[in-house]
């Protein structure tokens, strides 16, 4: 397992570009799947989980060509579906959460998709029933292997266009079933749908590809299915979770530092939420432009004068992949906040580490931690601490940058799961990060 030791204390400067999307990749890599003819994907981030799925992908038997940094081609013109039943796909898919993904291409296209129960953070439960019940409504049979733990659905026959109601908002659920639809015979509705810009890109790169989706943004999708889709060319969004990890990173540094090309359009009430915090956003083009916080920031109390509550909801909502870092910011701000974290129930357990680094924290139950802020009185002492998970590793990271001392990040291979070479990029910075 790698580590990081980072001297904390030190005022960063300087401009980042934000990497593709991770939520975004994990999604359009998966409708190659859906055609024979050629995808090209540019703004791919080279990281941990994106980099697994692409090996997936590669063992299917789809032809991958590297045109760049970030481009590259798929073409799933002889995919190996015999691979789905052998020992080494249910290790390899059993290691990527996103790895479920490929389930809805491939019942579409060649009519059964298989799973191992995918890997991932341990953030909590996080279920598979709107996946498989949305297949299921399109005519497709369930099977699960309980001593494997793997999953399958099957058709003989081309899917049928349904009409449902997803019971949650499931990004990657919605995702699977509207490219499991889009093959299918007849229309499919469904509402109750997610209508984050992530799926919203997987929309339009499937429309690009002849499907014909409309309502893309809203809760209800409507899919006209096609008999086959073709090739096309699709970009990947910046990744408006290093975005806002890069936000919190400047305030709790105290750093002068620009964000460039964030795709403001995309964000939705993140800068609202880090703005409610006291932190200073300022739009600069298509740029964030965050100046050094040397008075520190003022927590904006609600309308009433109460605690300041910030919770996730699905979009347009505040995404639950930044609670860890709003979390960690407020823990320098001027004031309390109440964090609720609704939809995992083990996303907050990362807070006694901060707590032994002098953070004033108190962690309620499982989903909701008040904090009160240090105003900057009282620096956070370095320790020795893991990362978790993704979004818990950056936020201890952010947490050790801004620290007294030096502390140690160890099982980083969580953080490299989301975040393209981040030792170096904060290097750039001026931080004092090494990678041991």
């Amino acid at each position: 397992m790698g580590t990081f030791k980072i001297e904390g204390g030190i005022q960063l400067k300087g401009d980042v570009q934000p990497q593709g999307a991770k939520n975004e990749a994990l999604q359009v890599l998966c409708p190659a799947l859906l055609t024979s003819e050629k995808v090209r994907i540019t703004n791919i981030p080279d990281i941990i989980d994106v980099n697994k799925l692409i090996v997936l992908l590669g063992n299917l038997g789809v032809k991958i060509q590297k045109n760049g940094v970030g481009d590259y081609t798929f073409q799933a013109d002889e995919v190996n579906i015999d691979y789905l039943k052998t020992e080494a796909f249910k290790k390899e898919g059993g290691s990527l959460r996103g790895s479920i993904m490929i389930v809805g291409p491939l019942l579409a296209r060649f009519g059964c998709g298989y799973i191992p129960k995918p890997g991932g953070d341990k953030i909590g439960r996080r279920r598979l029933d709107t996946h498989f019940e949305g297949f299921i409504n399109l005519g497709a049979k369930f099977r699960y292997e309980r001593e494997d733990h793997f999953y399958g659905v099957e058709s003989k026959t081309r899917l049928k266009g349904a009409h449902m109601l997803l019971d949650e908002a499931s990004v990657t659920g919605t995702a699977n079933i509207v490219m499991a639809a889009v093959l299918a015979e007849g229309t499919t509705t469904v509402y109750n749908a997610a209508c984050e810009p992530y799926l919203q890109q997987l929309c339009k790169m499937l429309n690009s590809m002849g499907a014909k989706i409309t309502g893309v943004g809203s809760n209800l999708l409507t899919i006209e299915g096609v008999e086959k889709l073709g090739g096309c060319e699709h970009r990947i969004l910046p990744d408006m979770i290093e975005i806002g990890s890069w936000i919190g990173l400047a305030a709790m540094t105290r750093s002068e530092i620009t964000i460039k090309n964030v795709s403001w359009e995309n964000l939705g009430v993140i800068p609202t939420v880090f703005r409610k915090l006291g932190i200073t956003l300022e739009k600069k083009g298509d740029d964030i432009y965050i100046p050094a916080h040397t008075k520190g920031y003022t927590v904006k109390t609600d309308i009433d004068g109460s605690i300041l509550t910030i919770a996730d909801a699905p979009w347009p909502g505040f995404t639950p992949d930044l609670l860890s870092i709003v979390l960690v910011t407020a823990t320098q701000a001027n004031g309390d906040v109440l964090i609720h974290q609704k939809m995992f129930e083990s996303r907050l357990f990362f807070v006694d580490k901060l707590i032994d680094m002098g953070a004033k924290i108190m962690l309620c139950d499982p989903h909701i931690a008040v904090v009160m802020g240090h105003d900057f009185k009282s620096q956070l002492k370095a320790t020795v601490m893991s990362s978790p998970d993704i979004r818990a590793g950056i936020s201890l990271l952010i947490a050790a940058l801004s620290a007294k001392g030096t502390s140690t990040i160890q099982n980083i291979e969580q953080i490299d799961r989301g975040y393209e070479r981040i030792d170096e990029r904060l290097r750039a910075l001026g931080a004092n990060i090494v990678r041991v």
